[in-house]
């Protein structure tokens, strides 16, 4: 194994590891704050209401990330009224293109987890929120929600964890991601070995940081059901 190689190129790695960090990064946070309201709303028993949301959800989790984000590279290309508007300013770039797949993907993902998580709010909390008079929005943001979000955090850390992995789809398209770096790496030197390796290295230590912020970020959530 040629060490050389590795330290030779770390800048190579470091600009890939901030690319994928904004990309990720931006995706969940915009991914999130659509997929709370829409989960919300998805719970609703009015199918007009909740039914376009659950054929976006399915679309979504049914095909692959590398395929919606090809449809959304190079298809928009194809659309007239889409190069002729103001869209296609960010469309044609491949950093907006990759963020807007992925921003999609998460979301479709979180509106299901946070769905799950509503609809498993213990009933007797409902029931006191309403004894209490609370009005529906006062409910869901006082009792519903938060109470949602302590249940949805353990499988929202493995959603942001997968979207981590999935973000190496992005140097399919040109972006100078870890794994991006990796294959310029290779190229290079055409060393898969020590290429590949280093970028499962700076994988494997983003995700353990996950992982410790969330378990950190759970011990806080739950201090309440701790026994003393």
């Amino acid at each position: 194994m040629d060490f050389s190689i590795i330290f030779g190129n770390l800048d190579i790695y470091f600009e890939g590891l901030k690319n994928t960090l904004i990309l990720v990064s931006i995706s969940l946070v915009i991914g999130l704050i659509f997929a709370v309201p829409l989960a919300v709303l998805r719970t609703s028993k009015n199918l007009a209401v909740s039914g376009p949301i659950q054929a976006y959800v399915y679309c979504f989790r049914g095909t692959p990330l590398l395929v919606q984000m090809f449809i959304i590279y190079y298809g928009m290309g194809q659309f007239e009224p889409i190069k002729a508007s103001f869209l296609w300013f960010f469309f044609k770039e491949a950093y907006f293109c990759a963020l807007f797949a992925f921003t999609l993907n998460t979301c479709a993902y979180t509106i299901e987890i946070i769905r799950g998580a509503i609809e498993n709010t213990p009933h007797g909390e409902v029931e006191a929120a309403k004894a209490a008079g609370m009005s529906n929005f006062l409910r869901f943001r006082r009792i519903i929600l938060p109470s949602a979000f302590r249940r949805a955090l353990p499988t929202y850390s493995n959603e942001i964890i997968f979207m981590l992995h999935g973000s190496s789809l992005a140097s399919v398209i040109t972006i100078i991601d870890i794994t991006g770096a990796a294959r310029i790496v290779n190229s290079r030197y055409y060393s898969p070995y020590e290429a590949f390796l280093t970028a499962a290295v700076f994988y494997m230590a983003i995700t353990f940081i996950i992982i410790w912020l969330i378990k950190k970020l759970e011990i806080r959530w739950f201090a309440h059901l701790r026994r003393e």
